[in-house]
Formats: structure tokens, sequence, C-alpha cells
């Protein structure tokens, strides 16, 4: 086992609040494992663990992307409004 260990952030947002769970962990880990480790998933009983879409400094990656020292994890919530359509409602008003 290695004693290098890299830095990353698992950052996760409601409307109301927001956490930003920082860990070290020894190489190689993905994204996943990095949710995992952050203990959000037991925190937030509503982060649904099969249906997560992660990503990485604002692009979304594969839950099984292996992550670097200074990666932010962030956790994505679906979308309630399709943008399309939510547009089409600002702008009839």
């Amino acid at each position: 086992m290695s004693d290098i260990l890299i830095s990353i952030e698992v950052a996760y947002a409601l409307p109301d609040q927001q956490w930003l769970i920082p860990l070290q962990l020894t190489p190689p880990v993905t994204a996943e494992q990095a949710v995992q480790a952050s203990g959000l998933l037991e925190l937030i009983p509503d982060l649904a663990r099969d249906e997560l879409t992660v990503g990485i400094f604002g692009t979304v990656c594969a839950s099984s992307k292996e992550l670097g020292s200074g990666d932010r994890v962030e956790i994505y919530r679906p979308l309630i409004y399709d943008p399309k359509v939510a547009r089409r409602i600002r702008a009839a008003k």
C-alpha cells in the first residue's frame, strides 16, 4: 500500500445548504469511491447511489473516473425543469 495521499473534495448543494467535504485518500481512487468515502450518501438519504451524476470542476464525468490530487468531485441534482421549457415560461411572462 502506498504512503502517498491525494487531497480531493466532494461537493453537494441544495438550495439552502451546501456540503464541501475535504478528503485525503490513497490513489488510485475513483469519483464513486470518493463520494462513498465522503459520507454524504449516509448523511443525505435522498441521494440515490445508483442514479448519481457526478462531475469534476463542472464537467460531467463517469463515476469510474480516476481522480488526481486537487480534484473536486461534484454531485449533481436532477433538473427540476427542462431549461427550454423554463425559458419559454419566462418569455411568456
